[in-house]
This record gives structure tokens, C-alpha cells and sequence, in this order.
């Protein structure tokens, strides 16, 4: 199948990474910020997300960059990843913290991160592996594509064979190293770890059960890490730093913020907002910037908002698509003069394309974009009064803009994702009766013993706190 234009330029991305070792120093923090948050959302829990925060902070105080600023970003991806870009950038995803089971853990994960930008593995020609897997994850975003990021991964391996070993230990060195000045054990990074090589192997059969391949967040080892004597090297040698002051695993701090943590992917469940347009008979929605009117329509597919001042107006239109891409939708069907910042969009990862039309003498710039879903081409056209009021007011255009997606089923009956709920093992207690109450197919029941780490085989002690989906 032909890459599309967003594929081509997400590889032309990674070709001019390779090709030139200082590419990735002129990408900033900030822009791969942007880029993220265009592709995936925050995830929203205020609580979780000064937690993480919090606990980002601790480890900057006991790191050599203590003082300096960092970035934690809580994102609403269901998989088990966390990242660290140049400018002291932290990604973690909600995914992950499914499969976290304690403070200790998920402190080993960020102090992990911390450890790849405090021994500079994200900036200069060191961190040109990592800027290729960050890369890759970008593109993944933009594409919409998991086979532009495996093809990136694999990019990114084949180059990082020298340097990817060491970086890791380096980093869980670090990360063990803050881990017990913090007063944590350091042994918990190890079954973190552990827990993502079970997951690693788990995915990798599935994988190779539908004849692809499958990368992951610490693929490294070629054992398990509680068998990898280097690995125990390195995290052992925190020892030597370990404060006088201990911590417990924080198991129980842990549970309480993250019990009823959404599990697998977030659809909304269906929720009435004043600014939202939805129809159902096109099975579409987007939000009009917060406290703008909608207008009535005559037509009943068309949207069109305004704020009380009237000083701006976004309306939004379906028209029937064709089969050329969105970029070539507007400049070819629709006739569209030449855009300003014209770039590839994917709000639901769906495909779009959007930029400025320039106003010159006949008005202030507008904010064009189009986005496919099934048979048609919506356009979004975002005007302004005054051309003094574009550049902010343009901003809501966008935020609104990535707003669209489609209406599912589940949220149209009001269904609600799956959340991680916490529940005390007794002595009758076994996964196999747990898939049998909670009518879990082979793949949850599998998922359900990752999560508590037990898998491949082991039962829970009766007293344990276990992990279950719930809906």
C-alpha cells in the first residue's frame, strides 16, 4: 500500500535524522511538545497529575540538575511507554500506570527517565538514538500509522546497537542512584522492569502469532532483567548513596490515586456541553471554544459558533470527499488559494490538513481545514473581524479544530470505558476464577496477570490487594 503524504513526511523525518547527526538539535523540547499533544490528549485527573509532578520534583531535587526546570506530561495513551525528549522533557503515558503497582515502581520509571537527560542521552550526537525512537513515536502520532513506527523503532535499533545498551544502564543507573537518596529501594526498578520484559515477551508472541513485529519501552535485555547480572550491577551500586531516612513502597498511596483508572482505550462516555456540536446522523462531534454560542443553522448538518461579542465566528461543513488527500483536497477540488503554516493534522487520528488563508486587501487571514471521516470531507473555516485579534483568537481555532471525532456506539448508549479497580485476594482466590466472574476472554486474562505480576503462572496470597478491569 502507498505511504500517504503524512507517512512521507513522518519517514522523510526520520531519513534526515539518520543522514544528519545534528538534525535532531534543531528540534526543541517545546515543538516535540506541540507535536505530541496534537496527536494524543492530556489525560484529565488533576490529582494523578500533580502526583506524577510531585514525585518528578523529588527526583530533580537529588539529581546533579537539581533546580532546573523540568516538563511531566501525564498523556492519555493506553500504551506502556514513558520518554524523555531534549529541553528536560518527561512523557508518561496512562497506560503505563497499569501496570505500575506501587509509589517505588513509578518513581523508578521517572527517575529512569530523569537519568536519560541528566547524562545527556536526549541532546547532541549521543542522543541521536533516542531522538530516532522519540522520532518514531512522533510519527506514529502524525500518521496515525503503526507501521511508520516500527519501521522507525527498527530504524532506530539498527543504529543504536553501540550506544542503546549502555545509555539504558546508564539511565537505570541514575535512576537507582536518586531512587535511595530518595529513601525508596532501589530493588523496585528491577521489578518494574520486570514487569515490563513480561509484557515485552507477551507481546512479542502475540506479535508473532499475526506475523509482525513489536517494540517496546526497555527492549534491551536479551534476559530477564532479574536475571541480568549487569542490570543487577548498576541498580545495586545505589547502595552506597542510600539515605538514612527509608520510604515504603507506597503501595497504598499508589492505590488510592489510581483505583478506577481508565484501562485500554478512553472513549468518552457520552456528556452534554454547551459548546459542543454533535449529529448524530453523521456520528460527529467538536467543541466550539468554551462560552461561545452556536448560531441556528438552517441546514442541519452544517455547525457555525460565535463568542457574545461577535468578533469571530468557526463554522464547520460536511462535503462529499474524493479520493485525493486532504492537502490535495483543498488546493485541487476545492480551489483553495495558497495557505500560510499549511501542515498535516490527525485529530482522532483521523486524516486532515489545515493553514492560514491570507486575507491581504480583502480582510484579516482565516483558519482553513478539512478533515476525512468515511464518505466525507468536513471543512472548518475560522474568521476573525479585526486582523489584530487573528494570532489569539486562531489559537481557539485550532484547540476547537482538534476537537473532532467520531461518535461511537458505546458512547452513544452511554457505555463507559474499563477502569483498574482494587480488590483483597482471599485464600479461594485464582486467576482462573477471577477470568471466569469477570467473563474475561483468553487475551484480558492474560492482561489481568501482567498487571499484577504474576504472569505467567503464580495465584495471589489471600490479603493481597489484586487489580481487575471493570466497567
Amino acid at each position: 500500500m502507498p505511504l500517504n503524504r503524512r507517512q512521507i513526511i513522518a519517514t522523510a523525518l526520520l531519513s534526515l535524522l539518520m543522514l544528519a547527526p545534528y538534525a535532531w538539535s534543531a528540534v526543541t523540547g517545546e515543538e516535540i511538545y506541540k507535536e505530541v499533544l496534537e496527536g494524543t490528549a492530556l489525560y484529565d485527573d488533576p490529582e494523578l497529575d500533580a502526583y506524577i509532578k510531585k514525585l518528578g520534583a523529588e527526583i530533580i531535587s537529588v539529581s546533579e540538575m537539581a533546580g532546573e526546570e523540568f516538563t511531566f506530561t501525564l498523556l492519555d495513551s493506553p500504551d506502556l511507554n514513558a520518554f524523555a525528549t531534549r529541553d528536560n522533557y518527561i512523557y508518561v503515558n496512562r497506560g503505563l500506570l497499569n501496570y505500575v503497582s506501587n509509589e517505588a515502581q513509578l518513581v523508578s520509571v521517572l527517575a529512569h527517565e530523569v537519568g536519560h537527560i541528566t547524562r545527556k542521552h536526549v541532546t547532541g550526537q549521543e542522543g541521536k538514538a533516542t531522538g530516532a525512537q522519540i522520532l518514531s513515536t512522533i510519527a506514529a502520532v502524525l500518521s496515525g500509522s503503526n507501521e511508520v513506527y516500527e519501521a522507525g523503532m527498527a530504524y532506530a535499533n539498527s543504529i543504536i546497537r553501540g550506544h542503546g545498551r549502555r545509555n539504558e544502564l546508564e539511565a537505570d543507573e541514575a535512576g537507582a542512584e536518586y531512587m535511595a537518596k530518595l529513601g525508596y529501594a532501589p530493588s523496585e526498578m528491577i521489578s518494574m522492569l520486570s514487569i515490563m520484559k513480561d509484557y515485552e515477551s507477551l507481546q512479542k508472541d502475540r506479535a508473532k502469532a499475526k506475523g509482525a513485529s513489536k517494540q517496546t519501552y526497555h527492549g534491551i535485555f536479551s534476559s530477564h532483567p532479574r536475571n541480568d547480572s549487569r542490570l543487577r550491577t548498576v541498580v545495586s551500586k545505589a547502595n552506597a548513596v542510600k539515605s538514612d531516612e527509608t520510604r515504603d513502597n507506597g503501595a497504598s498511596r499508589y492505590r488510592q490515586l489510581t483505583d478506577g483508572l481508565i484501562w485500554g482505550e478512553n472513549f468518552l462516555a457520552k456528556e452534554k456541553k454547551p459548546e459542543r456540536f454533535s449529529n448524530m446522523r453523521l456520528r460527529v462531534r467538536f467543541d466550539f471554544p468554551k462560552d461561545w454560542k452556536q448560531n441556528a443553522n438552517p441546514k442541519p448538518f452544517m455547525a457555525s459558533g460565535a463568542p457574545e461579542d461577535k468578533t469571530a465566528t468557526l463554522k464547520m461543513r460536511p462535503i462529499a470527499r474524493t479520493s485525493q488527500t486532504p492537502e490535495e483536497y483543498l488546493y485541487n477540488y476545492l480551489k483553495v488559494s495558497q495557505l500560510k503554516e499549511g501542515k498535516s493534522i490527525a485529530p482522532a487520528r483521523l486524516k486532515g490538513f489545515t493553514g492560514i488563508l491570507p486575507g491581504g486587501d480583502k480582510g484579516p487571514d482565516s483558519r482553513i481545514a478539512v478533515v476525512y471521516y468515511k464518505l466525507n470531507a468536513y471543512l472548518f473555516s475560522g474568521e476573525v473581524t479585526e486582523q489584530d485579534a487573528f494570532i489569539e483568537t486562531d489559537k481557539l481555532f485550532i484547540t476547537a479544530i482538534n476537537t473532532f471525532r467520531p461518535i461511537s456506539s458505546r458512547e452513544i448508549a452511554g457505555q463507559k470505558p474499563k477502569t483498574i479497580n482494587y480488590v483483597k485476594a482471599t485464600s479461594r482466590t485464582t486467576f482462573d476464577g477471577l477470568t471466569k466472574a469477570l467473563k474475561l476472554n483468553a487475551v484480558d486474562s492474560q492482561d489481568l496477570r501482567i498487571i499484577n505480576g504474576f504472569y505467567p503462572s503464580g495465584e495471589p496470597s489471600a490479603g493481597d490487594w489484586i487489580k481487575i478491569f471493570k466497567q
